[in-house]
């Protein structure tokens, strides 16, 4: 009685975290923009990009809400901050007060909520000068482009215009990426499995293959969606992708599992309610992962 309470409780926690996620529409993975510099070593240079909009997710431009300001005047990079924002665009596209030093890294990275459709705008702090490209859009869940700087003059006191900019998706890093959302999931469920009593050599080979089979169709359909149809219809997807994997392991584990099983790992209805848990439970730490290390979930 008391083995059941503990997973009954487990559960309601595991629930409570993971249902008002939803209502925030923060949970689970968010696409990226990655930018590539060439041709810019041995330049400082900051770099953000301008959003047609001017909020997403939790950026917005100054004076979008009250008390929105990023920086103050004691802060690191103020000056910086204060550049991007007296900037003025042509098109009118604005800066959401997120920036980048990619003097070192030559990379810019936006791994949470970056704008839909933005212009890549890039500071020199020893030259006083901007460099600003034209208007690109995101093109995957994870948008990769390489901007070459290289036969490029910049002028002090100057707003350069045009700088090369094309897609560079980047492969290998989805696949790795794909791997270890893999690799993750399953060893979350493994563990969660082994919290319900699941510890038989076959029964974790069922729940091995089963996780590999729905994580593979997961993650290209969200990819496919993202990529041809853009966020927004990403994110309800991956509300409805979920439960369409719920019902999936939970039918396969209810069959599966319960064969020459006992006692309460006999019954269908608790091989459902593992499979609640464990979809719950590796939801919910993929997204804690996620924003640890942006673009993995």
């Amino acid at each position: 009685m008391k083995k059941k309470l503990c997973i009954i409780i487990f559960c309601i926690t595991i629930m409570f975290v993971f249902i008002p996620a939803y209502a925030y529409g923060d949970m689970g993975p968010k696409p990226s923009v990655v930018i590539n510099f060439k041709g810019l070593e041995g330049e400082a240079y900051y770099a953000t990009l301008l959003s047609e909009t001017s909020s997403t997710g939790p950026y917005s431009a100054v004076g979008r809400f009250q008390g929105d300001l990023r920086y103050e005047k004691d802060d690191d990079d103020y000056e910086v901050w204060q550049k991007f924002v007296d900037y003025e665009d042509e098109d009118g596209y604005y800066f959401l007060q997120y920036f980048e030093d990619c003097t070192r890294t030559s990379q810019f990275r936006w791994g949470y909520y970056p704008p839909q459709k933005f212009k890549i705008l890039v500071y020199f702090p020893d030259l006083d000068n901007f460099v600003v490209s034209e208007i690109y859009e995101q093109y995957a869940f994870d948008s990769y482009f390489k901007a070459d700087a290289t036969n490029m003059e910049l002028l002090p006191l100057s707003i350069i215009e045009g700088i090369k900019v094309e897609t560079d998706y980047n492969y290998t890093w989805e696949i790795i990426s794909l791997i270890i959302r893999i690799i993750t999931t399953i060893a979350i469920e493994v563990l969660v499995a082994l919290f319900f009593g699941y510890r038989d050599k076959n029964q974790l080979r069922i729940i091995l293959k089963t996780n590999i089979a729905t994580q593979v169709i997961l993650n290209v359909m969200l990819n496919t969606v993202n990529y041809f149809l853009g966020g927004l219809v990403f994110v309800l997807s991956y509300f409805l992708a979920e439960i369409f994997v719920f019902i999936i392991e939970a039918s396969i584990y209810s069959n599966l599992l319960t064969k020459q099983s006992t006692d309460r790992l006999a019954k269908k209805s608790y091989a459902i309610l593992y499979a609640l848990a464990a979809n719950a439970a590796s939801f919910f730490l993929g997204y804690q992962i996620a924003k640890v290390i942006p673009g993995i979930f």
